[in-house]
Parts: C-alpha cells; sequence; structure tokens
C-alpha cells in the first residue's frame, strides 16, 4: 500500500491579531526531505507544530492539514519528563512495536473468518511499514550509533546533557521509523558522528520529512527541497511558488538573482506609475498651447479647441485606465532585508588574555594548557560532552574549576550561552536590552539583530530564534574585550549565519568560539582547539 503524502492547504496561524502565517500550500510526497527555511520569526516552528496539531490554545488558525496518522514531531527540546529514566523512554518507544508484532501473531491463529483476515491484514501491514519483528535490535544499534547505549538506564533524563537528550530522542525515532517526520531543528548539540548517524537515517526513510534547519552542511547533504517562508513578490521558484528543487547552496544564489529582480522589477513600476500619473493629470495646454484668435479665423479656433477637448479628455481616460491597472499589478515594496553587521567586540588590547594551567571540572572537562592573546580568535571544537560548554563558562566566570588555574584579564567579558533566558518575559525586547546594558554605545536598534516591528513584543513571546539574536545583542553591545559564544549559529538565520562569520573576521578583540557547525568549521583559519573529554588529559591546539 502506498505510503499518504502530507497536504497543507492555504495555512494562516495568528497569535491574537499578529499574523504568523499567511495562506501556506505544501505537498510533501513520500520519499522527499523538505526543509524550512527563512528569517527568525517567519514562522518555522509554528507550521511545524499547526501540522502535528501542537499550536497552543492562543492560536487561531484558517485552511487544513491533512497528515498521515503516523506521525511524530521533535521539537527543539525532546519532549521527555525530566524524571524519567532512560530505560523507560526506550520501553515506552518499543511497546507498541512489540504490541504489533504480538497482534499479528495473535490474529493469525484464526483467518477463516473474513472480519478476523481482514484485522489481520491491518496489523500486519502496521508491522511490516514499522519493521516491528527488529525493532529491539534497531533500538539497541540506534543507541550505540548515536552514543546514548552506555548509558545508565536508570539514570534520569534530566541529568542529560542537551546533545545527549537529543540523541536519545532520535534512538526513539529511529526504532520507530514513522511514516511522517518532523524536525525542529535537529542537529541542535549533535556532533559529526550523531550528524552522519542523523543524516543517513533520513535519506533510507520512505515517507515524508519535514524540517526546520539552520545547518547549512545538512541542508546539502539531506534535503530535496528548500521552501522559503520569507515574504517574495515572485516567490522562491520565480513563479510566486515557495518550493526550490536542491540545497542550500545552489539557493544561495537563486535567491540573489531573485531579490535583485525584485527590486529592479520595482523601481521600473514606480518610473512608470511616475509618469502614468503625470499623463492622468495632463491639462490641455500641454497637448496643444493655447493661443488668441486671428483676425477672422474665431471659427476655425473654436473648432480646434474643441479637438482638443476632446483629444485631451481621450488621452486622459486611458492614462488613467493604464495607471489604475499598473497599480493594481505592480510589485509590493521589496522591505529592507535584516542585516548585521556591527562589530563583537571593542578595540583588542594587548598581551596575553587568557590563561589555563591544569583545570579540572569535575566529571565534564580537564585541560592541561590553554594561552589565548590578546585579537586572537580562537575555534572550539569537540564530540557531545567533551567540555566546550564548560571551558566557556569558566572563562566568563560562572562555573568555578575544581583544580588547577585561570586567569582572565580581559576587562570586559561577554557570553552568549547555549540556552538564552531571561527574568522578565513580558518584558519588551527594547527594554530588556537598555536594562541589561543601561552603559550601552549602540542600541538595540542600530544593532540590525531584531526587526523593528519585534523590538517591543514581550521576549517570552519572541521565537527561540530571536532570543537568540537579542542574547546576541546584549553580549556584543557592550563592546568586550573577551567574546565567548558557545554555538554561535543554533537557532539564528542562515543569511545571519553567514553575517556572524563575516563579523568574525572583522572583529579586533579576543573571541573564543565553541561550535559543532561543519559549515563555519571548514571555513576557519585561525588557531583551534580540539578537546577531547575527560577521559585524555587535553586539548590539541592546532590550525
Amino acid at each position: 500500500m502506498p505510503l499518504p503524502p502530507l497536504i497543507v492547504s492555504d495555512l494562516s496561524v495568528w497569535y491574537g491579531e499578529r499574523p504568523v502565517l499567511d495562506g501556506i500550500d505544501l505537498v510533501a510526497q513520500p520519499g522527499r526531505r523538505i526543509a524550512l527555511i527563512g528569517e527568525n520569526g517567519v514562522g518555522k516552528s509554528t507550521l511545524l507544530r499547526a501540522v502535528a496539531g501542537r499550536l497552543s490554545k492562543r492560536a487561531r488558525t484558517t485552511g487544513s492539514v491533512a497528515a498521515p496518522d503516523d506521525l511524530v514531531m521533535l521539537g527543539q527540546e525532546p519532549p521527555f519528563s525530566a524524571e524519567a529514566t532512560i530505560g523507560a523512554v526506550l520501553a515506552a518507544t518499543l511497546r507498541p512495536l512489540r504490541h504489533a508484532v504480538a497482534e499479528v501473531e495473535r490474529l493469525a491463529g484464526d483467518l477463516t473468518d473474513e472480519l478476523a483476515a481482514s484485522a489481520y491484514d491491518t496489523a500486519l501491514e502496521l508491522a511490516l511499514a514499522h519493521d516491528a519483528w527488529n525493532a529491539d535490535r534497531r533500538a539497541e544499534l540506534a543507541a550505540e550509533q548515536l552514543g546514548v547505549g552506555h548509558l545508565d538506564h536508570a539514570r534520569p533524563v534530566g541529568t542529560l546533557s542537551g546533545g545527549q537528550r537529543t540523541r536519545l530522542a532520535l534512538a526513539t525515532i529511529m526504532t520507530t521509523r514513522p511514516t511522517c517526520l518532523l524536525l525542529d531543528e535537529p542537529t541542535n548539540h549533535l556532533d559529526d558522528d550523531a550528524l552522519l548517524v542523523l543524516g543517513e537515517f533520513l535519506r533510507s526513510l520512505p515517507g515524508v520529512v519535514l524540517f526546520a534547519s539552520h545547518d547549512r552542511v545538512f541542508l546539502d547533504d539531506v534535503a530535496t527541497d528548500l521552501v522559503d517562508l520569507d515574504p517574495s513578490a515572485f516567490g522562491t521558484d520565480g513563479d510566486g511558488g515557495r518550493r526550490f528543487g536542491g540545497g542550500w547552496s545552489q539557493f544561495q544564489e537563486h535567491r540573489r538573482r531573485a531579490r535583485a529582480r525584485w527590486e529592479a522589477t520595482y523601481a521600473q513600476q514606480q518610473d512608470e506609475l511616475k509618469t502614468l500619473r503625470a499623463a492622468s493629470s495632463i491639462g490641455t495646454g500641454a497637448i496643444a498651447h493655447d493661443r488668441g484668435p486671428r483676425d477672422n479665423d474665431k471659427f476655425i479656433y473654436a473648432f480646434k479647441g474643441g479637438n482638443v477637448e476632446r483629444a485631451h479628455a481621450r488621452r486622459k481616460h486611458d492614462a488613467e485606465q493604464r495607471l489604475e491597472r499598473a497599480e493594481r499589478e505592480q510589485v509590493r515594496r521589496p522591505r529592507p532585508l535584516l542585516t548585521f553587521d556591527a562589530p563583537l567586540t571593542g578595540a583588542s588590547a594587548t598581551g596575553r588574555v587568557v590563561l589555563v594551567r591544569d583545570l579540572e571540572v569535575t566529571g565534564r572537562l580537564r585541560l592541561d594548557r590553554l594561552d589565548v592573546t590578546a585579537g586572537e580568535h580562537l575555534l572550539v571544537s569537540g564530540a557531545n560532552g567533551s567540555g566546550k560548554s564548560t571551558l566557556l563558562g569558566v572563562l566568563a566566570g560562572r562555573l568555578a574549576p575544581d583544580a588547577g588555574e585561570v586567569q582572565v584579564t580581559a576587562r570586559r567579558v561577554a557570553e552568549l550561552a547555549q540556552d538564552v533566558t531571561f527574568a522578565e518575559p513580558r518584558r519588551p525586547a527594547e527594554e530588556t536590552y537598555a536594562d541589561l546594558l543601561p552603559d550601552a554605545g549602540t542600541g538595540l536598534r542600530a544593532l540590525g539583530l531584531l526587526h523593528p516591528r519585534d523590538l517591543r513584543t514581550p521576549v517570552g513571546l519572541l521565537s527561540v530564534g530571536q532570543r537568540r539574536r537579542l542574547g546576541l545583542a546584549i553580549a556584543i553591545g557592550g563592546a568586550p574585550d573577551l567574546l565567548l559564544l558557545d554555538e554561535p549559529t543554533n537557532h539564528i538565520s542562515l543569511a545571519l549565519a553567514g553575517e556572524l562569520e563575516e563579523a568574525l573576521g572583522r572583529s579586533p578583540g579576543t573571541v573564543v568560539v565553541a561550535t559543532h557547525d561543519r559549515w563555519l568549521r571548514r571555513r576557519w583559519s585561525g588557531p583551534e582547539l580540539t578537546l577531547h573529554g575527560v577521559d585524555r588529559s587535553c586539548g590539541t591546539i592546532g590550525r
């Protein structure tokens, strides 16, 4: 039996009076892996939640969604209780698959009855679709491939790192193999090995995969189609549609050309409208300059004057019709792009900024030696659990080491942590920024990280990506001498990720970046520290 598609028809979503999605149409056929892209706040997560039926009660929707019954969604935070154990999560995943096998075996006992035979066919089809007989082996293999197989099954989920929770969630999905899979930023917190496993699994799924991701390498490796939710006069495909067949690298140039066409068309139409408006308001004097009659030609003058009036009326009417049609068909003004080009740091100091000797944070990090000089940009990489975030927390002063020496001589240190939270979610973004940076030389609006319409939005209503942008603004607004960035491209738009990389190259101050981002790492030209975890006593520094 063929697998069903996912069909979204004219879907619109509002939160109060605020529109989030407007008239979305999407058909996702089995075997297609469709990525949602667009600026932070355009509604990627909202669309996934709408398809999954997980919108909050505050949301108002129109349109329709026809999704396969066997739909699974993994949001940006895995859906496990912090108190649940790893063993309980895996058992809950296997339970329906084991039940499917038992049901097939039970119904196979009597196939003479027509109803029993039909029930058997249904149960068998379900079990075969999910390869239920191999579920236990598949669960074991998935946990091993994703690096969570060695974890104590009695351990509570709440004690796991963000990467471990994500990998556990992916292990459950690889076990069940759903017909329709929705993923919201699935690559966050994943190291290279886990990303390879995830990519291979998604390419092997016969059903529908719909996901939102900021990971440019992942988009190139996995996506068969991109759906751009940013508004455009001509659409993503040039004919009003939002879909592009291909990955991110191909799409970049396509999008640049589409934007240039939009801007050129708008400018040309505005010139045309200006001309038509002038023509529609023309007077008779512009058609035939009025002059007084000579002797004996008053009759001829009146006759010609009537012709002039009729010609004027005809030309004015034609111009008004053309103007009305042109105004009706004109493309809307291209919205200014949200562009970030501010400096990340203040001016560089001199000498050594960071000194680390025999650092240890029990169970999380061990590092023999690290020196960072003023103006240096250091990339910190390593597998999940190797201690990247811990190192940045120690350098920021948030975490106290259990042993060793740590000296940070920078006057102003700022950190962008992985999880950005704010104490007062009802406070507007602009006020939050001003409260946390009362002496900032640059206002939030001037940084170009949040759209002007979002400056008065309560931070609790911002999307995850928008809160991440605000966190970055707070980190750089005080012009720090030492800037610590933990997974800076997580949750942010693809356009901002590229602008942030360019800003790194221009920044005169000292920057330490911890990241899994393969796109950023492949283009890094400075020094790199690779951490190996607490089982090995030091990291490796290279270029």
